[in-house]
C-alpha cells in the first residue's frame, strides 16, 4: 500500500462501497445532508453518517471530543472504504489535539477542502498518508453539477498518469512558463498561514504547491503570500497552481488584478505558476486532487498541464 513517495495509499473507490460521512469543523443543515446523500447514491454509493453528525455547538458541528471521535471511528469500521467531509467552515483545529494519529493511519480515503486543510495537512505529514483535495457532501454533491466526475473518478479509482489540462474544462492558465516535478500538496491558503509556527506546521519543500482561497481582497491573498513566503515556505517548492480563487476581486475602482498581485510574490521564484484551477471553493463541477503523490506541471504561455505520475489508491 506504499508508493515510491513512501506514502500510504488507500484503496480504490468502488460503485457499492459504503461512503461515511463526517463534519469536523461546522454545524450542517439536515436538508443539505439529505441532498448530498441523494447525489452519493445516484453515484452508486452508499452513505453512512452518525446520527450524532447533527449536534450543534456554537458553530460547531457539537464539541470537538466528538468531532474527533466521529472521525476515528470511520477509520476503524470496515466497512467504509472512504470518509468524505460534510463541509468547511471552521473548527477543524479545535479537533486537531483531540485525535488519536494511529487510530487515523489507517489506509483510507479522506475527501474535503476549505477548513478540511487542516487535516489533510496534517493527516498527509503525520500519518504520510494520501489524501484528496475534493468535493463535499452538503456542497458539491448535493448540486447538480457541483462534482468533476473524470478528476474524481481518476483520482480514486486508482488511474495513473491522468493529467488535468488548459484544453480542457478545467479553468487553468499560465502565469509563469516552466517545467516542474514534486509532490502534490496544498489547500486553501488561509489555513496554510494559519497552521505557520504551530505542531501542525506544513512541510512544502519538493512539493507542486496548490493554492486557493475564497471571499479574500488581494491584498489579503499578497499578505498571506508574504507571510508564505517570508516564513521560508516557498523555498523549495517545484511549482505553485492557484485555484478558481471565488470572489478574491478589487474593488471596482482599482485597475489591478489579482494574477498581478500574486506575480509580484511568485512571480520570480524560478519555477512554473499556474492559476484558475477548479478545485475547492469553486463555481462548478469540483475537481478533486490527490496530495501526496508526484505530479508534473508545465507552462508554456497560457497552456498548462499538470500530470498525476502516479495512482493516488491502490487497486488490491
Amino acid at each position: 500500500m506504499s508508493s515510491h513517495t513512501g506514502r500510504v495509499k488507500p484503496p480504490a473507490l468502488r460503485p457499492g462501497d459504503t461512503v461515511g460521512i463526517v463534519a469536523p469543523a461546522s454545524n450542517i443543515k439536515r436538508e443539505l445532508l439529505e441532498k448530498g446523500c441523494k447525489g452519493l447514491e445516484r453515484l452508486g454509493y452508499t452513505p453512512f453518517y452518525f446520527p450524532s453528525i447533527l449536534d450543534q455547538d456554537l458553530y460547531f458541528a457539537g464539541s470537538a471530543e466528538r468531532r474527533a471521535r466521529e472521525l476515528e471511528e470511520m477509520f476503524a469500521r470496515n466497512e467504509v472504504r472512504a470518509i468524505l467531509c460534510a463541509r468547511g467552515g471552521y473548527g477543524a483545529n479545535y479537533v486537531l489535539g483531540e485525535i488519536n494519529v494511529g487510530k487515523i493511519a489507517r489506509p483510507k480515503i479522506f475527501v474535503g477542502y476549505s477548513d478540511i486543510t487542516s487535516l489533510l495537512t496534517w493527516f498527509a505529514d503525520s500519518a504520510q498518508s494520501v489524501v484528496f483535495h475534493g468535493p463535499m457532501v452538503t456542497k458539491d454533491f448535493a448540486l447538480p453539477d457541483g462534482v468533476d466526475l473524470n478528476s474524481w473518478n481518476a483520482a480514486l479509482g486508482g488511474s495513473t498518469g491522468w493529467e488535468i489540462n488548459s484544453s480542457e474544462d478545467s479553468g487553468v492558465m499560465g502565469l509563469v512558463d516552466g517545467n516542474g516535478e514534486g509532490v502534490l500538496y496544498g489547500g486553501c491558503l488561509s489555513l496554510l498561514v494559519a497552521a505557520l509556527g504551530t505542531s501542525y506546521d506544513i512541510r512544502t519543500d519538493g512539493k507542486i504547491l496548490f493554492l486557493e482561497d475564497v471571499n479574500a481582497r488581494p491584498f489579503q491573498i499578497d499578505r498571506m503570500l508574504m507571510q508564505l513566503k517570508l516564513a521560508g515556505k516557498l523555498k523549495g517548492v517545484k511549482g505553485i497552481v492557484f485555484g478558481e480563487m471565488l470572489d478574491c476581486t478589487q474593488s471596482k475602482d482599482q485597475e489591478y488584478t489579482l494574477q498581478q498581485v500574486v506575480l509580484r510574490v511568485v512571480g520570480e521564484l524560478g519555477i512554473p505558476v499556474a492559476c484558475g484551477l477548479r478545485s475547492g471553493h469553486v463555481t462548478r463541477r469540483n475537481i478533486t486532487l490527490p496530495f501526496g503523490v508526484r505530479a508534473a506541471l508545465q507552462v508554456n504561455g497560457s497552456a498548462v498541464t499538470l500530470k498525476i505520475l502516479e495512482a493516488a489508491t491502490t487497486l488490491g
